[in-house]
């Protein structure tokens, strides 16, 4: 089973998950905008893959919030009540976990099962 955290607007997310659904994998999609993350979620993103990496520091609303020099746990809360600041899309498999940008990323997770 493969999680893919996905934004439907975002065309390297719809890429990523037409990649795995044309390799066959079982996909379990969460469109974390209509879907809120906990902050446990968030978290263990940042913890695995790093603060910077899964925020989207060109959002309007990173600017408007002027998070440039906030601390984790401001960014973490940020993500939370403004889930596009979240980079995009994130995939998990078992234990491994990687933003899928370029899309073909993805296949490094489901080539390895």
């Amino acid at each position: 089973m493969v999680t893919i955290y996905h934004n439907p607007r975002c065309s390297k997310s719809r890429a990523c998950l037409q990649l795995l659904q044309e390799k066959g994998a079982s996909v379990e999609i969460i469109d974390y905008l209509r879907q809120p993350l906990s902050l446990e979620c968030v978290h263990n993103f940042a913890k695995r893959l790093g603060i910077n990496a899964i925020v989207r520091h060109n959002e309007a609303v990173y600017k408007e919030l002027q998070l440039t020099d906030a601390d984790d746990e401001t960014l973490l809360e940020a993500i939370i009540k403004h889930p596009q600041l979240l980079q995009r899309p994130i995939v998990v498999s078992g234990e491994q976990m990687l933003i899928a940008r370029p899309p073909e990323r993805v296949l490094e997770l489901i080539n390895d099962r």
